[in-house]
């Protein structure tokens, strides 16, 4: 694949791609593997929820953005990585059958302050369906090297043998968003990226060098086979609702259980390091802010600062989120 460099754009440039189909198998498999919400997996099921109908993940339409990205924009190049996602909003559902096309334009260059020969490369992209709405926007920003210049030499890296946690079985009230502390923290478990799922993701989704083989990811700065991003990311979704479904059968004998609702977005995520094949992930959520929802009367907004640190205990991921949530019980 060719490399990109910092010389191939240009602010102001705006790049596209061939469109992608979507279809009902590529939603309900990415969701039984992540996204296992009814709104994301059945349509009979989806009609009694907030959604009302079958929709795709949101992290799942990210994941098809860096698909297409890839295919279109980037050509099959690997960038040299991105720090994060200054800002993602999910605009409209991508349902099945959907057709998906790729925008990107570039918004801002700059170079290393401190490693000479490299920029960052500031850009917005988004998704649009083939009914000509916008189902996603993203501003964010990737590394590249410039033209010329020597590449970064590979970081020293051991690639831990995959050692997953059992699963835990504490549970704990999930109370309803007008009654829930600022502040509470629910810790979500662990997730392990051995090197089969990583290749597996980065095939459907991101398949950059250093996310599809070991061998040519050693020869990268990276050091090592990691995972994409979007895949660290889905994990998270994985755990928040493999500890949240534990956690709303403890409630439910105990009484009503608040339903969630779609996401419109989130902010600031950051990949603070490289989730290495190997590595065990131990995921959290604590609720930082809520508000009622003017619109929806029984339902608010929750924001959460979400977090990732590796079997060392280094941090390696997190974002804000804004989720809709039920407020109070129905009737109350």
């Amino acid at each position: 694949m060719p490399d990109l460099t910092f010389d191939d754009f240009s602010v102001g440039d705006v790049l596209t791609g061939e469109p992608l189909a979507v279809t009902r198998e590529d939603i309900v498999g990415f969701a039984r593997a992540f996204d296992f919400q009814p709104f994301h997996l059945d349509e009979a099921a989806a009609e009694k929820t907030f959604a009302g109908r079958l929709i795709a993940s949101g992290w799942h339409t990210a994941s098809l953005g860096m698909r297409l990205l890839q295919q279109g924009p980037f050509q099959g190049g690997s960038s040299l990585g991105a720090p994060g996602i200054d800002e993602l909003r999910w605009l409209a559902p991508v349902l099945p059958g959907d057709t998906l096309r790729v925008r990107l334009e570039i918004t801002g260059l700059r170079d290393s302050a401190t490693k000479p020969g490299l920029g960052f490369v500031s850009a917005l992209l988004g998704l649009e369906n083939g009914r000509g709405e916008s189902v996603m926007t993203q501003r964010f920003t990737f590394m590249l090297a410039r033209a010329g210049t020597d590449p970064l030499p590979p970081r020293p890296v051991t690639l831990a043998a995959p050692h997953p946690l059992p699963e835990t079985n504490d549970a704990e009230a999930i109370p309803f968003l007008g009654e829930a502390a600022i502040g509470l923290t629910r810790e979500l478990g662990s997730y392990t990226f051995d090197a089969e799922s990583v290749v597996a993701f980065a095939r459907a989704y991101d398949p950059q060098a250093f996310h599809l083989d070991d061998g040519a990811a050693r020869r990268t700065h990276f050091g090592g086979l990691c995972a994409s991003g979007w895949h660290t990311a889905a994990a998270y979704m994985n755990r928040l609702l493999t500890t949240r479904a534990r956690d709303a059968a403890f409630t439910a004998a105990r009484g009503p259980v608040p339903e969630s609702g779609p996401s419109p977005g989130f902010r600031n995520m950051r990949w603070i390091r490289p989730v290495y094949a190997g590595d065990t992930i131990r995921f959290a959520t604590r609720l930082t802010d809520k508000r009622a929802s003017g619109s929806r009367p029984g339902w608010g907004i929750a924001f959460s600062r979400n977090t990732g640190v590796n079997q060392r205990d280094e941090p390696v991921f997190a974002f804000d989120s804004t989720v809709f949530m039920q407020w109070a019980p129905d009737g109350a």
